[in-house]
């Protein structure tokens, strides 16, 4: 049945080779100052280019939407140049790459501000602990963007798309998940706002419009996708009717006819979300009927089971892309997969050990001769 899996799928103007893709993984890796990606992160890329599509790590839109130590931006002329290694890389290997913008909104910590407050849909604070430069520190309460600020934001967006362009990726996807900024304007628990952008969930799914808008005027809507995550309680930004919220996230997206749409729904072991919320993907597969991409805690063989059944077009491989950079041909041989259960100690360090020292398959076997 995996055979499913070695289909060819069209993504509005991206054509991918099979329906393996690589969901994005943020590592920690770029060079310190200025968020710069590097050669290092080039290999990574390259080692993983058999995926059908790549969705890039998240990457910052500006300085004020990124919040994470060593992660990538794309707002300076510096990092356009960085990334164009990774694009190069990955299309020599006859991949295919799209970059996910990212604003992480209230999970900015202010010492990545110079002290400032982080910015969301309200004023709110996230719960547990954001990574700092300097370690985990509790979150603090973000200030809520007002309402002549949020043109500038989208603005940001539209910059980023722009620069993605310039580096040479294939397309973008918004990151709308996770708790993230555009998933803070969605949910009701983070959005309190009484403007257009606050109360029902269609007013809540304006931003992730107007910036999809964005996106789609630099890139046109066959090169946009956006990522979205409808379980539950996710860094503290959960709503009290996600059939409505999401329900709405997807009509917007049928609207403006993007290239696709993924959506992380974990399973027993996954993170970011409660795994006792009902899955929304068939209540959104009714409403959004373009290419549908799943993510989280698959198997091979339960993604080719999905494809089959309809449940989706493809699936995004996670975790085991860290550990397995082969990933499509160990799926193709029937090959068991190196495990990721030590994974997390070097998710997130710097340098190469954990993150481009990873085995091939024909490498494990030629070292077990």
């Amino acid at each position: 049945m995996t055979d499913t899996l070695f289909q060819p799928l069209t993504l509005g103007a991206i054509e991918t080779k099979n329906r393996i893709h690589m969901a994005p993984l943020t590592r920690g890796r770029a060079t310190l100052p200025g968020s710069v990606p590097n050669e290092m992160m080039a290999t990574y890329y390259r080692q993983r280019a058999g995926a059908g599509l790549i969705i890039s790590e998240a990457t910052g839109i500006s300085v004020e939407g990124l919040g994470w130590p060593a992660a990538p931006g794309i707002w300076s002329d510096e990092q356009v140049e960085g990334w164009k290694q990774v694009t190069q890389a990955v299309h020599e290997e006859g991949g295919k790459i799209v970059l996910q913008l990212w604003h992480m909104g209230r999970i900015v910590h202010p010492d990545f501000l110079g002290g400032k407050p982080g910015v969301s849909a309200s004023a709110t604070t996230a719960p547990d602990h954001a990574h700092t430069p300097t370690g985990r520190k509790p979150h603090e309460q973000a200030r809520a963007l007002e309402l002549d600020e949020i043109p500038r934001v989208v603005a940001d967006y539209r910059h980023a798309a722009e620069n993605a362009k310039k580096a040479g990726f294939d397309g973008v996807q918004l990151h709308g998940a996770n708790g993230y900024l555009v998933d803070q304007f969605l949910r009701d628990s983070t959005n309190l706002r009484t403007d257009e952008y606050g109360g029902p969930p269609e007013n809540r799914a304006r931003f992730l419009r107007e910036v999809l808008e964005a996106l789609i005027d630099v890139w046109g809507a066959d090169r946009v996708g956006v990522r979205l995550s409808p379980n539950g309680d996710t860094q503290g930004c959960d709503d009290s009717d996600p059939a409505a919220t999401f329900g709405a996230a997807a009509k917007v997206v049928q609207d403006l006819g993007l290239a696709f749409l993924e959506l992380r729904e974990p399973g027993p072991d996954g993170t970011f979300g409660r795994t006792d919320v009902p899955k929304q993907s068939p209540m959104i597969r009714q409403i959004y009927t373009g290419p549908l991409v799943l993510n989280s805690d698959y198997t091979a063989e339960e993604a080719a089971a999905d494809i089959v059944a309809g449940k989706c077009d493809a699936v995004s491989f996670g975790r085991p892309y860290i550990s397995n950079p082969d990933l499509d041909i160990r799926i193709r041989e029937g090959a068991e997969w190196a495990p990721n259960a030590d994974v997390p100690k070097s998710w997130y360090l710097p340098g190469p050990q954990g993150y481009i020292d990873y085995p091939t398959l024909a490498e494990a076997r030629q070292a077990a001769e």
